[in-house]
């Protein structure tokens, strides 16, 4: 099976070059590493065209993003990688062995939020138990059947047949469309955590501080859960 790592991205000359090097580790490799940018003013698609992948435009929003690139995309398997994320080695192979199983319609890797000093472990369990939690809250139907709400820190990845089955991600969101994505998909098949970590950048904890960035995903979870998806971008600012 074709795998397509997928790369949502607007201002991230930061970040991508760890995630540059950790994709030259990759064993084995993807058919393809697309970034898909929207609009960016630095040195983002130099970076990537530079690394041998693929760049498209688009415009910006992370759902629109997606949902371009997953358009695009040449590979059967599309896994969502943020610029911040640094991946397992057998990234690839762990996408291909989980969605071997057909019962699997969306899977994510567990999220390890870390820095440059410290692993920020209050926060990583906050985020592990919010897939359970913020499903029983919100979608107390889904979360009997066993579904979990993954987010895109999570490194998602499904079949690219059925995103387009059920219609991607909401075009309008501006954060939160892997919530939308991990309901539609439940329609078509289990949605899974799997046990392989990849290590995601705690630079909104640095910037915000933990109780204030904790606090903060609550309320854009919740917000999403009661239909106020027009305030969820005011409430959740870039952090580059």
């Amino acid at each position: 099976m074709s795998v397509t790592l997928l790369i949502p991205a607007l201002n991230e000359a930061k970040a991508l070059p760890d995630l540059v090097a950790a994709f030259e580790c990759l064993d084995p490799k993807p058919h393809e590493i697309l970034l898909v940018d929207g609009g960016s003013s630095d040195e983002t698609c130099a970076i990537a065209r530079m690394a041998g992948w693929r760049v498209m435009a688009c415009e910006q929003g992370r759902a629109k993003q997606i949902n371009a690139g997953v358009e695009a995309a040449e590979g059967r398997l599309v896994c969502v990688v943020h610029a911040d994320t640094c991946p397992p080695s057998d990234m690839v192979a762990v996408v291909e062995k989980t969605l071997a199983d057909d019962t699997i319609a969306l899977a994510s890797f567990t999220p390890v939020i870390r820095g440059p000093e410290k692993t920020r472990w209050g926060t990583t369990i906050h985020n592990w138990a919010k897939t359970w939690y913020a499903p029983l809250l919100t979608r107390p139907h889904l979360f009997f059947r066993g579904v979990r709400l993954l987010f895109g820190d999570h490194a998602m990845f499904f079949r690219r047949d059925d995103f387009l089955a059920v219609g991607g991600c909401t075009p309008g969101d501006a954060v939160m469309e892997e919530a939308d994505l991990c309901v539609k998909l439940a329609r078509l098949g289990r949605v899974k955590m799997v046990r392989r970590r990849v290590y995601t950048s705690d630079r909104r904890i640095a910037a915000w501080g933990p109780l204030k960035a904790n606090w903060i995903y609550f309320k854009v979870g919740m917000m999403w859960a009661f239909g106020l998806r027009g305030r969820m971008a005011k409430h959740y600012p870039d952090v580059r």
